[in-house]
Protein backbone atom coordinates (compact mmCIF):
# COMPACT_ATOMS: atom_id res chain seq x y z
CA UNK A 1 0.00 0.00 0.00
CA UNK A 2 0.92 3.74 0.16
CA UNK A 3 3.07 6.16 2.34
CA UNK A 4 0.87 8.93 3.86
CA UNK A 5 2.80 12.04 5.00
CA UNK A 6 1.36 13.46 8.49
CA UNK A 7 1.99 16.75 8.36
CA UNK A 8 1.14 18.66 11.50
CA UNK A 9 0.35 22.32 11.47
CA UNK A 10 1.14 24.40 14.91
CA UNK A 11 -0.09 28.00 14.76
CA UNK A 12 -0.52 28.79 18.05
CA UNK A 13 0.56 29.03 22.07
CA UNK A 14 -2.39 27.07 22.67
CA UNK A 15 -2.10 24.27 19.96
CA UNK A 16 1.93 24.38 21.10
CA UNK A 17 1.66 24.12 25.17
CA UNK A 18 -1.23 21.85 24.72
CA UNK A 19 -1.94 19.95 21.14
CA UNK A 20 1.33 18.99 21.18
CA UNK A 21 2.63 16.94 23.88
CA UNK A 22 -0.88 14.94 22.91
CA UNK A 23 0.03 14.38 19.43
CA UNK A 24 3.08 13.12 20.30
CA UNK A 25 1.80 10.74 23.27
CA UNK A 26 -0.51 9.70 20.26
CA UNK A 27 1.62 9.15 17.38
CA UNK A 28 4.60 7.21 19.85
CA UNK A 29 1.73 4.92 20.95
CA UNK A 30 0.46 4.28 17.28
CA UNK A 31 4.35 4.05 15.68
CA UNK A 32 3.40 6.67 13.25
CA UNK A 33 6.01 8.99 12.28
CA UNK A 34 4.79 12.67 11.51
CA UNK A 35 6.68 15.55 10.72
CA UNK A 36 5.80 18.85 12.82
CA UNK A 37 6.06 22.48 11.53
CA UNK A 38 6.28 24.89 14.24
CA UNK A 39 5.18 28.97 14.38
CA UNK A 40 8.12 29.95 16.31
CA UNK A 41 7.46 33.76 16.96
CA UNK A 42 4.65 36.24 18.00
CA UNK A 43 1.26 33.95 18.38
CA UNK A 44 -0.93 37.03 17.01
CA UNK A 45 -4.50 34.68 16.36
CA UNK A 46 -6.85 37.79 17.02
CA UNK A 47 -5.71 39.89 14.44
CA UNK A 48 -7.32 36.90 12.39
CA UNK A 49 -11.05 38.95 12.53
CA UNK A 50 -9.96 41.20 9.49
CA UNK A 51 -10.38 38.12 7.53
CA UNK A 52 -14.77 38.33 8.41
CA UNK A 53 -14.47 40.32 4.85
CA UNK A 54 -13.04 37.43 2.80
CA UNK A 55 -15.45 35.28 0.64
CA UNK A 56 -16.45 32.09 2.60
CA UNK A 57 -14.79 32.94 5.67
CA UNK A 58 -17.39 33.37 7.94
CA UNK A 59 -19.54 30.65 6.47
CA UNK A 60 -16.32 28.45 7.78
CA UNK A 61 -15.93 29.68 11.35
CA UNK A 62 -19.23 28.65 11.29
CA UNK A 63 -19.11 25.27 10.27
CA UNK A 64 -15.77 24.85 12.69
CA UNK A 65 -16.67 26.55 15.60
CA UNK A 66 -13.72 28.33 16.05
CA UNK A 67 -14.11 29.68 19.61
CA UNK A 68 -14.52 26.14 20.66
CA UNK A 69 -11.01 24.94 19.13
CA UNK A 70 -9.05 27.61 19.89
CA UNK A 71 -10.69 29.57 22.89
CA UNK A 72 -10.96 33.01 23.65
CA UNK A 73 -7.78 33.66 25.06
CA UNK A 74 -6.08 33.12 21.85
CA UNK A 75 -8.65 34.82 20.24
CA UNK A 76 -7.56 37.87 21.71
CA UNK A 77 -3.71 37.85 21.17
CA UNK A 78 -2.36 40.36 18.96
CA UNK A 79 -6.08 42.73 19.65
CA UNK A 80 -6.59 43.42 23.52
CA UNK A 81 -4.12 41.02 24.74
CA UNK A 82 0.06 41.31 23.55
CA UNK A 83 1.21 38.28 21.28
CA UNK A 84 2.79 35.72 23.39
CA UNK A 85 6.53 34.80 21.80
CA UNK A 86 5.67 30.28 21.25
CA UNK A 87 9.06 30.00 20.09
CA UNK A 88 10.79 31.63 23.95
CA UNK A 89 8.07 30.42 26.01
CA UNK A 90 7.95 26.73 25.10
CA UNK A 91 11.01 25.55 23.01
CA UNK A 92 11.53 22.61 25.63
CA UNK A 93 8.47 21.78 24.30
CA UNK A 94 9.50 21.45 20.50
CA UNK A 95 13.21 20.25 21.46
CA UNK A 96 11.10 17.25 22.53
CA UNK A 97 9.15 16.49 20.08
CA UNK A 98 12.60 16.08 18.22
CA UNK A 99 14.09 14.44 21.06
CA UNK A 100 11.01 11.85 20.57
CA UNK A 101 12.46 10.99 17.35
CA UNK A 102 9.91 13.32 15.25
CA UNK A 103 10.74 16.14 12.12
CA UNK A 104 10.35 19.31 13.15
CA UNK A 105 10.35 21.87 10.63
CA UNK A 106 9.26 25.55 10.21
CA UNK A 107 5.46 26.50 9.28
CA UNK A 108 6.48 30.52 10.39
CA UNK A 109 7.85 33.25 12.20
CA UNK A 110 4.35 35.14 12.68
CA UNK A 111 1.20 33.13 11.32
CA UNK A 112 -1.11 35.77 10.88
CA UNK A 113 1.00 38.41 9.32
CA UNK A 114 2.52 35.60 6.88
CA UNK A 115 -0.69 34.25 6.32
CA UNK A 116 -2.59 37.86 5.55
CA UNK A 117 0.21 39.40 4.29
CA UNK A 118 2.04 37.40 2.27
CA UNK A 119 0.67 38.50 -1.56
CA UNK A 120 0.73 42.14 -0.65
CA UNK A 121 4.81 42.12 0.29
CA UNK A 122 7.76 42.48 -1.97
CA UNK A 123 10.63 40.27 -1.53
CA UNK A 124 12.93 41.81 0.80
CA UNK A 125 9.91 41.34 3.23
CA UNK A 126 9.40 37.86 2.64
CA UNK A 127 13.08 37.08 3.22
CA UNK A 128 13.02 38.73 6.53
CA UNK A 129 9.83 37.28 7.85
CA UNK A 130 11.36 33.52 6.61
CA UNK A 131 14.85 34.66 8.31
CA UNK A 132 13.33 35.07 11.39
CA UNK A 133 11.74 31.75 11.79
CA UNK A 134 14.96 30.36 10.19
CA UNK A 135 17.07 31.98 12.87
CA UNK A 136 14.86 31.10 15.99
CA UNK A 137 14.32 27.19 14.43
CA UNK A 138 18.47 27.28 15.20
CA UNK A 139 18.66 28.99 18.26
CA UNK A 140 15.65 26.22 19.84
CA UNK A 141 17.28 23.03 18.22
CA UNK A 142 20.97 23.69 17.43
CA UNK A 143 20.86 23.42 13.82
CA UNK A 144 19.28 24.98 10.73
CA UNK A 145 15.88 23.70 9.34
CA UNK A 146 15.55 21.84 5.80
CA UNK A 147 11.71 21.87 5.78
CA UNK A 148 9.37 24.27 5.42
CA UNK A 149 5.30 24.77 5.23
CA UNK A 150 4.02 27.86 4.38
CA UNK A 151 1.26 28.87 6.38
CA UNK A 152 -2.35 28.81 5.04
CA UNK A 153 -0.57 27.65 2.33
CA UNK A 154 0.19 30.93 1.30
CA UNK A 155 2.96 30.61 -1.40
CA UNK A 156 4.34 32.36 -3.86
CA UNK A 157 7.47 32.90 -6.23
CA UNK A 158 9.09 34.85 -3.96
CA UNK A 159 8.73 32.85 -0.73
CA UNK A 160 10.07 29.63 -2.85
CA UNK A 161 13.76 31.40 -3.78
CA UNK A 162 13.90 32.58 0.10
CA UNK A 163 14.00 28.88 0.57
CA UNK A 164 16.81 28.32 -1.22
CA UNK A 165 18.69 31.39 0.00
CA UNK A 166 17.72 30.14 3.24
CA UNK A 167 19.10 26.19 2.65
CA UNK A 168 15.61 24.59 2.70
CA UNK A 169 16.20 21.19 1.09
CA UNK A 170 12.08 20.37 1.39
CA UNK A 171 8.90 22.03 1.42
CA UNK A 172 5.33 21.38 1.62
CA UNK A 173 3.76 24.88 0.54
CA UNK A 174 1.38 23.91 -1.89
CA UNK A 175 -1.44 22.11 -2.37
CA UNK A 176 -2.10 19.38 -5.39
CA UNK A 177 -1.43 15.89 -7.07
CA UNK A 178 1.81 15.14 -6.11
CA UNK A 179 5.66 15.91 -5.53
CA UNK A 180 6.72 18.68 -8.02
CA UNK A 181 9.80 20.87 -8.99
CA UNK A 182 8.30 24.99 -8.52
CA UNK A 183 9.91 26.32 -11.58
CA UNK A 184 9.34 29.91 -13.00
CA UNK A 185 8.00 30.56 -16.79
CA UNK A 186 10.86 29.74 -18.56
CA UNK A 187 11.62 27.07 -16.85
CA UNK A 188 13.86 28.02 -14.29
CA UNK A 189 13.43 25.94 -10.67
CA UNK A 190 12.89 28.76 -8.41
CA UNK A 191 12.60 26.48 -4.55
CA UNK A 192 13.36 22.99 -3.43
CA UNK A 193 11.16 20.39 -4.33
CA UNK A 194 7.06 20.57 -3.25
CA UNK A 195 5.72 17.77 -1.31
CA UNK A 196 1.77 19.17 -1.74
CA UNK A 197 -1.21 18.54 0.39
CA UNK A 198 -3.16 16.13 -1.48
CA UNK A 199 -6.04 15.18 1.27
CA UNK A 200 -8.40 17.53 2.20
CA UNK A 201 -8.56 18.68 5.79
CA UNK A 202 -10.87 18.11 8.48
CA UNK A 203 -12.09 21.65 8.75
CA UNK A 204 -12.83 21.54 5.17
CA UNK A 205 -14.36 18.10 4.96
CA UNK A 206 -16.98 19.09 8.55
CA UNK A 207 -20.41 20.94 8.05
CA UNK A 208 -20.14 20.16 4.20
CA UNK A 209 -22.50 17.34 2.57
CA UNK A 210 -23.54 15.75 5.81
CA UNK A 211 -19.81 15.46 7.18
CA UNK A 212 -19.46 15.97 10.90
CA UNK A 213 -17.17 14.57 13.73
CA UNK A 214 -18.51 11.34 13.58
CA UNK A 215 -17.99 10.55 10.22
CA UNK A 216 -15.62 12.93 8.23
CA UNK A 217 -12.97 10.27 9.13
CA UNK A 218 -15.12 7.34 7.07
CA UNK A 219 -14.96 10.21 3.91
CA UNK A 220 -10.97 10.25 3.98
CA UNK A 221 -10.75 6.71 4.61
CA UNK A 222 -12.62 6.20 1.55
CA UNK A 223 -10.49 8.64 -0.62
CA UNK A 224 -7.73 6.19 0.63
CA UNK A 225 -8.98 2.44 0.43
CA UNK A 226 -7.02 0.36 -1.95
CA UNK A 227 -5.14 3.18 -3.23
CA UNK A 228 -1.26 2.96 -3.82
CA UNK A 229 -0.68 6.83 -4.39
CA UNK A 230 1.58 8.54 -1.80
CA UNK A 231 -0.21 11.00 0.05
CA UNK A 232 0.32 14.15 1.93
CA UNK A 233 -2.25 14.98 5.00
CA UNK A 234 -1.97 18.03 6.95
CA UNK A 235 -3.68 18.27 10.39
CA UNK A 236 -3.46 20.89 13.25
CA UNK A 237 -2.38 21.01 16.96
CA UNK A 238 -5.05 23.50 17.16
CA UNK A 239 -7.74 20.62 15.89
CA UNK A 240 -6.66 17.02 15.74
CA UNK A 241 -4.71 17.44 19.15
CA UNK A 242 -7.54 18.92 20.88
CA UNK A 243 -11.18 18.49 20.00
CA UNK A 244 -11.18 16.65 17.14
CA UNK A 245 -8.24 13.98 18.16
CA UNK A 246 -10.80 11.09 18.82
CA UNK A 247 -11.44 11.95 14.78
CA UNK A 248 -7.57 11.51 14.23
CA UNK A 249 -7.47 8.39 16.13
CA UNK A 250 -9.91 6.59 14.31
CA UNK A 251 -8.13 7.98 11.04
CA UNK A 252 -4.70 6.41 11.98
CA UNK A 253 -6.28 3.43 12.70
CA UNK A 254 -8.10 3.22 9.68
CA UNK A 255 -5.60 4.29 7.57
CA UNK A 256 -2.88 1.46 9.41
CA UNK A 257 -5.72 -1.25 8.85
CA UNK A 258 -5.78 -0.17 4.92
CA UNK A 259 -2.09 -1.01 5.07
CA UNK A 260 -0.54 2.39 4.73
CA UNK A 261 2.72 3.27 6.37
CA UNK A 262 2.15 6.74 8.36
CA UNK A 263 5.58 8.65 7.86
CA UNK A 264 7.38 11.89 7.73
CA UNK A 265 7.75 14.41 4.95
CA UNK A 266 11.32 13.21 4.68
CA UNK A 267 10.53 9.71 4.34
CA UNK A 268 8.06 10.56 1.51
CA UNK A 269 10.51 12.68 -0.15
CA UNK A 270 13.83 9.90 0.60
CA UNK A 271 11.36 7.39 -1.71
CA UNK A 272 11.88 9.32 -4.49
CA UNK A 273 14.09 10.36 -7.17
CA UNK A 274 14.12 13.68 -7.40
CA UNK A 275 15.57 14.29 -11.10
CA UNK A 276 12.52 12.74 -12.04
CA UNK A 277 9.90 14.97 -10.84
CA UNK A 278 8.01 17.23 -13.09
CA UNK A 279 8.11 20.60 -13.25
CA UNK A 280 4.96 22.78 -12.25
CA UNK A 281 4.43 26.20 -12.08
CA UNK A 282 3.17 28.22 -9.15
CA UNK A 283 -0.32 29.25 -8.75
CA UNK A 284 -2.91 30.91 -6.54
CA UNK A 285 -6.03 28.41 -6.64
CA UNK A 286 -9.23 27.76 -4.61
CA UNK A 287 -9.66 24.57 -2.07
CA UNK A 288 -13.14 23.06 -1.52
CA UNK A 289 -13.94 24.26 1.98
CA UNK A 290 -11.34 26.89 2.69
CA UNK A 291 -11.73 30.67 2.25
CA UNK A 292 -9.72 32.82 -0.45
CA UNK A 293 -6.96 31.61 -2.60
CA UNK A 294 -3.92 29.15 -2.19
CA UNK A 295 -0.87 28.22 -3.36
CA UNK A 296 -1.79 24.73 -5.62
CA UNK A 297 0.33 22.97 -8.31
CA UNK A 298 -0.09 24.82 -11.15
CA UNK A 299 0.26 23.71 -15.01
CA UNK A 300 3.11 21.40 -16.24
CA UNK A 301 6.01 22.78 -17.53
CA UNK A 302 8.01 21.00 -20.57
CA UNK A 303 11.13 22.53 -22.52
CA UNK A 304 8.86 23.93 -25.28
CA UNK A 305 7.05 26.15 -22.89
CA UNK A 306 3.73 24.21 -23.11
CA UNK A 307 1.36 23.43 -20.32
CA UNK A 308 0.83 19.67 -20.22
Amino acid sequence: MARIALKIDVDTLRGTREGVPRLQALLQRVGAGATFLFSLGPDHTGRAILRVFRPGFLSKVARTSVVEHYGVRTLLYGSLLPGPDIGKREASTLRAVRDAGFEVGVHCWDHIDWQDHLTQRDAAWTLRQMARAVERHTQIFGSAPRLHGAAGWQFNAAAAQAETTLGIALASDTRGEGPFIPVADDGRVIGPPQFPTTLPTLDELIGIDGLDAQNVHAHLLGLTAASDRDQVYTLHAELEGMKLMPVFERLLQGWQAQGHQLVTLGDLAAAVDRSTLPRHRLQQGEVAGRSGLLAVQGAAWTPAGAAA
